[in-house]
């Protein structure tokens, strides 16, 4: 029999981070293709458009008007999933739906407060984050530390999530480029097992400053020497890019910090700048793969407030999640096996990573040959 080949045979790679597995099978990513095809994201759109309850100056669809900003916009949530005040869930409430049989142990609730707000990335309608300048999306960064160091203050607030979903594909309900803030009274459940996996990484080590994303960001950076376990995208002085060896969607990515920065708000004025470079980098990459508006969902997981009794262990990075597969228009789905038993992937994290390496670092709207 011959000798066991990564690029070649099915394998299980673990996630220390969240303590799962996912199946690799990158044979199968040579069968052919006559599932569903999706209209490439590449439409044109105006600087500025009357109809955009986002842009400068217009109305939004409750009736308020948005300030005519020239940078970063940030307001309240007009259809916010949590808000600041309701009833708490008490045992009568439960009862409601659940009955009165083993509520407690079978049938929980809970109420959830919270603050949900949106950050327009710039007034351009047309500009996603990769074609904008490294100083606007610094603009960006500036705007999240603000926004967390703000509601880590808020005594309600026990986590802030920082996120975009980019395209129509990921569900984004309007074009004009924006994010989103979701503040909670809960910590999450996916960054609740990140952060336990950390807790329990550090207890395992004798370092009292011990930390799994900074192991392992050493570790995937001397990996990066060698062609066969390079999964490192770019890198700057302060932050890494790279495809996470365990991987689930085709070209995911995380923007890990080099050293240990708890969140956002710690970054100094460098650090900004390096990791909006980072985020550009990547993201025009990610557009050239496939020459369209690469579609993703994107969040900041950190310690969940400034001010939370385990943010000492937590390190700061971003998960970049894209569908894509093949090109533009197929995309990759999880169902059947991934829903019943665990996430499966066809393409390798070191595939995916050689070929993010080989995109051209201008994107392709702005090449002049």
């Amino acid at each position: 029999m011959s000798e066991f080949s990564f690029s070649d045979h099915s394998h299980r790679r673990f996630n220390p981070l969240t303590q799962t597995w996912v199946l690799c099978s990158p044979h199968r990513a040579k069968r052919p293709w006559l599932g569903q095809v999706e209209e490439a994201a590449n439409e044109q759109r105006p600087a500025y458009d009357p109809q955009c309850y986002l842009c400068p100056g217009n109305r939004r669809a409750t009736g308020a008007q948005n300030a005519q900003y020239s940078s970063t916009y940030v307001f309240p949530n007009d259809y916010a999933a949590v808000h600041a005040a309701q009833p708490d869930c008490t045992r009568a409430a439960l009862a409601q739906v659940a009955g009165t049989q083993a509520i407690g142990e079978l049938f929980q609730a809970e109420s959830t407060l919270g603050q949900c707000k949106v950050l327009c990335f710039s007034p351009r309608h047309d500009l996603t984050l990769p074609e904008l300048s490294v100083d606007e999306i610094s603009a960006v960064v500036r705007a999240w530390q603000q926004i967390y160091t703000s509601l880590s203050e808020d005594p309600d607030i026990r986590y802030v999530q920082l996120f975009e979903n980019k395209g129509a594909m990921m569900g984004c309900s309007n074009p004009h480029p924006h994010g989103q803030v979701w503040a909670l009274s809960d910590v999450p459940s996916e960054p609740a097992k990140e952060i336990t996996s950390l807790l329990a990484y550090r207890q395992a080590h004798a370092e009292p400053d011990a930390c799994l994303l900074c192991s392992y960001v050493a570790a995937e950076l001397a990996n990066a020497h060698a062609p066969p376990t390079n999964r490192v995208v770019l890198q700057n002085d302060s932050f890494a890019v790279l495809v996470p060896f365990w991987a689930v969607w085709p070209f995911e990515t995380m923007i890990v910090a080099k050293t240990h920065v708890a969140n956002v708000s710690q970054l100094d004025t460098q650090q900004v700048r390096d990791l909006a470079a980072a985020m550009q980098a990547l993201t025009i990459r990610y557009d050239n793969l496939f020459q369209c508006s690469f579609p993703y969902s994107m969040g900041l997981h950190q310690s969940p407030t400034a001010t939370h009794p385990d943010a000492g262990c937590c390190h700061l990075h971003l998960h970049f999640y894209p569908p894509l597969l093949r090109s533009a228009t197929v995309r990759k789905f999880l169902v059947g096996f991934e829903m019943m038993a665990e996430p499966q992937r066809d393409l390798t994290a070191e595939q995916a990573a050689a070929r993010l390496r080989a995109q051209d670092p201008i994107h392709y709207k702005t090449r002049t040959t």
